[in-house]
């Protein structure tokens, strides 16, 4: 059945309510059996003749319903196109219960109520509620749940639903069953429903709230996994104090759940109470997770605890605000990181997200505002523009607002709407009342697609010391929109002299410090004075990335060098050395299409041997800023696209500057060396994050010619020698993607060692699916026919498929359309074995 198009304009508040939902759920694989009771009364703000309630229902066979206690008639209610209408409900309150069975091991979508691994588990989010019973399934009707859960105690030990525990026991009529009754008292809606039964361990920890409350924390897994909890038991603790001391938020029930499950269409999923996560971010050792495995726990486990407040206690009205909740939860999870580590490369790397993936989103056909105004499937809105943009545009309002303000209109915004399903024009508003600021020509940026372009001319007056600023913003057509009005931005801004130090000036209608300002442009075209600047500046403009903008800005080898070696902006300095290398790459890839000999200009290999004998700025920084920018940010500055020249360029490049450095990346390589047992902690991490990428420059094959063999034993010898997973799959990436032979023989070993574990096992899958070198295509058509891959497992499709589209994409476009095809195969696969959900893994990919 073909779905129809939902407009944000015909938006309508449910005609009933249901203040309370009784739900009595008896475990079966091929026929559970879902009782529902629940309590509707008319809304209010629905004035006018009365509606017929509507309840979502697919998948369900319907055994009874009743109303107020009596069986319905026939002609009382109809079932059809998925949707139960009951035609005249009393006006007054009244109970509606209805008897439905559900097949769970027929569930291959992972939406609903499905089999993993033998054990029972929901995915509610955005519309699976309505494949476990009848319900009004839309994120405005806000009820409080009871839930009983039944199950065989020799196969279902444990039966967990949102909420308290407030009864369980044996049921004495029904041999080898047993229950355990929950109760919610925050009021949520159906997409925050959950459970989970089956045969598992328990892990347990508690945290101490401010007010002196003792909440039990429960990590539920497989037997096998027992050992691999701790840090995501830690993570949580963190986000629990974290959220207390930054936004003063306290955590509401007696206890906070966390299942892992191999299983999962997503990372994880915020029902209240109780979390269902994807496997890959809650389980760690050091011998089985890397370091961005450990910081991606963390960011995980934060982002759905975050959620209790920003989506669970307020939610959003209906979908097109999902970035209410989520590009909020973004921008705190971001925050929550930063403080936790690397301030400055967390920052960098969120950037990198931005400018290399969701910029494409938004020159794509698929562009589409952070509040869309329409949708048919609101599945395909889980996007890098509604959570990754949405976070920006949180925290340019954090820029504009200030600390202070911007903590007192989060405030507002919880005192005002705690219980309720709202907008984002009503967080909006929370942070007008508590700024004084009109931001209505700000809420742009919710509802225009597209990123903006930003232009910056500058004349400096050295007899009145003033820098005059003209900046220009525009933003090109997209589907839905052609012309667009201007937004609203903070810029951060500095000034350099010619020691590198910062300048002090002075603006007017800005707001900072001496040395560093914000401007705020919402003009199409404004112009800016900075007074009192001593000498001849280098401008450094769009600090800390301070708007999601492209940037227009003019600027000599000589500035870029000069900002890269001494902008006191962490974000700035490393954006100078991508200005210069894609300068450079851009160059040079003109001259590759020509079919000219590939040259590594000097100033970028004095900038790159600066940053290596940097022995003041911290590891982690030094190894980003030591990295060249993205295929994908690349190939956004070529029209037409030339992935192949993009990829033979900037590999290139690696190459030459691994020859050319060889010497001091050796020596800062030996000098990072570390004795003792592995230990994730910031500083840990980013000195093997800086070792390895150096190791990573050191076995970079120049185009068409083999690597060293000493070079190789390099690899080999760290590869062998690592007592921990981050060291091991640097060195075995680095190994593969330079020598086929060589690495064929270390991923043997790998697979030896490792073929029990199927997370360990993705990564496996996604070296091979990366690997540069020629025939990789047909190792990843080997490679699904292998036994530790499955079609039906997000992480596996993941891992190979969008492994090979995304981050092989020189072969995945290659000339003869072979990556193509073989996407376009395994889609049609994916539909066949009717996994619809994570199909959009394949769509994500297919539009990069």
């Amino acid at each position: 059945m073909s779905k129809k198009t939902t407009y944000l304009k015909d938006y309508s508040p449910p005609a009933y309510l249901i203040s309370k939902t009784e739900l009595r759920l008896q475990l079966d694989p091929a026929a559970a059996r879902v009782e529902a009771r629940l309590h509707c009364r008319r809304n209010p703000a629905c004035s006018g003749a009365q509606q017929p309630l509507i309840l979502h229902g697919e998948q369900l066979e319907l055994e009874a319903i009743r109303l107020n206690g009596a069986p319905l008639a026939p002609e009382a209610y109809s079932l059809e196109r998925n949707l139960l209408s009951i035609t005249s409900p009393p006006d007054s309150p009244f109970t509606l219960e209805t008897v439905v069975r559900i097949n769970p091991s027929a569930n291959t979508e992972l939406d609903g109520l499905y089999l993993s691994a033998g054990n029972y588990c929901t995915q509610c989010e955005a519309e699976g509620f309505r494949k476990i019973t009848f319900y009004p399934d839309r994120p405005d009707v806000m009820s409080i749940f009871t839930t009983t859960v039944i199950g065989e105690r020799a196969t279902c030990p444990v039966l967990l639903s949102n909420g308290n525990l407030v009864e369980q026991g044996e049921l004495e009529l029904e041999n080898g069953l047993h229950f355990a009754t929950w109760h919610d008292p925050f009021p949520k809606p159906s997409y925050l429903f959950a459970v989970v039964a089956g045969d598992l361990v328990r892990i347990s920890d508690s945290f101490t709230t401010q007010s002196g409350r003792d909440i039990g924390l429960h990590i539920y897994v497989e037997e096998r996994n027992r050992d691999k909890c701790g840090h995501a038991m830690q993570a949580l603790k963190n986000s629990m104090r974290w959220d207390e001391e930054r936004f003063g938020r306290e955590y509401d029930l007696d206890s906070y759940m966390i299942l892992a499950v191999d299983d999962f269409n997503m990372g994880a999923m915020e029902n209240k109470g109780l979390n269902v996560f994807n496997s890959k971010y809650v389980l760690a050792l050091p011998e089985t997770a890397t370091d961005t495995d450990y910081e991606g726990i963390e960011a995980v486990i934060a982002h759905e605890y975050f959620h209790n407040w920003t989506g669970n206690r307020i939610t959003c009205r209906d979908w097109f605000q999902l970035s209410l909740k989520e590009g909020l939860t973004v921008f705190r999870d971001q925050e929550f990181t930063a403080d936790m580590g690397s301030r400055p490369v967390k920052r960098i790397h969120d950037v990198n997200i931005i400018r290399s993936l969701q910029f494409r989103e938004d020159a794509g056909p698929m562009a589409h505002p952070v509040r869309p105004a329409s949708y048919m499937e609101i599945n395909n809105f889980y996007t890098l523009t509604v959570y990754n943009k949405g976070a920006e545009v949180i925290r340019m309002l954090h820029t504009l607002l200030g600390e202070a303000n911007f903590r007192r209109g989060m405030d507002i915004y919880f005192e005002r709407h705690d219980g309720q399903a709202v907008t984002c024009d009503d967080f909006i508003a929370a942070m007008e009342s508590a700024s004084g600021l009109d931001l209505t020509r700000f809420k742009r940026w919710y509802s225009q697609a597209g990123t903006p372009e930003l232009t910056v001319e500058s004349r400096y007056d050295s007899a009145q010391k003033c820098l005059h600023l003209r900046l220009r913003q525009s933003c090109p057509a997209t589907p839905d929109m052609v012309e667009k009005e201007p937004f609203t931005m903070p810029l951060a801004l500095g000034l350099l002299g010619a020691d590198g130090r910062d300048l002090e000036f002075t603006c007017k209608d800005s707001q900072g410090g001496d040395t560093n300002r914000i401007l705020v442009l919402s003009e199409a075209e404004q112009d800016f004075m900075l007074e009192g600047v001593s000498e001849q500046p280098v401008l450094s403009i769009l600090r800390n990335f301070s708007a999601p903008v492209k940037l227009n800005l003019a600027q000599s080898e000589q500035e870029l060098t000069l900002r890269m070696a001494h902008d006191s902006d962490p974000f700035n300095r490393w954006d100078a050395g991508q200005q210069l290398a894609m300068q450079a790459i851009l160059e040079q890839i003109a001259r590759y299409q020509r079919g000219k000999s590939i040259i590594l200009p000097e100033s970028l290999l004095h900038g790159m041997q600066a940053l290596l004998a940097d022995e003041e700025a911290e590891h982690a920084f030094l190894a980003v800023a030591l990295t060249l920018p993205t295929e994908n940010w690349i190939g956004q500055q070529i029209n037409p696209l030339d992935p192949e020249a993009v990829f033979a360029v900037r590999r290139q490049f690696r190459a030459l500057l691994g020859n050319k450095l060889r010497r001091p990346l050796l020596k800062r390589y030996q000098a990072l060396a570390a004795d003792g047992p592995y230990r994730y902690t910031p500083a840990e991490a980013g000195r093997r994050a800086l070792r390895n990428t150096c190791l990573a420059y050191l076995l970079s094959p120049e185009l068409n010619c083999p690597l060293t063999a000493d070079l190789l034993q390099l690899g080999e010898a760290q590869y062998r020698q690592a007592n921990n997973m981050t060291d091991a799959m640097a060195a075995l990436s680095a190994v593969a993607h330079a020598d086929r032979r060589a690495g064929d023989a270390l991923l043997d070993n790998f697979l030896g060692k490792w073929r029990h574990d199927p997370l360990v096992m993705d990564k496996w899958l996604t070296i091979q699916a990366s690997c540069p070198l020629p025939g990789t295509l047909a190792r990843v058509r080997d490679l699904l026919d292998h036994p530790v891959f499955a079609i039906t497992n997000p992480n596996k499709v993941r891992a190979l498929i969008a492994g090979f589209c995304a981050l092989n994409q020189h072969q995945f476009h290659s000339a003869d359309g072979a990556g193509y095809a073989c996407l376009g195969e395994q889609a049609q696969q994916h539909q066949s074995a009717n996994c619809r959900p994570h199909g959009r893994t394949l769509q994500s990919v297919a539009a990069l």
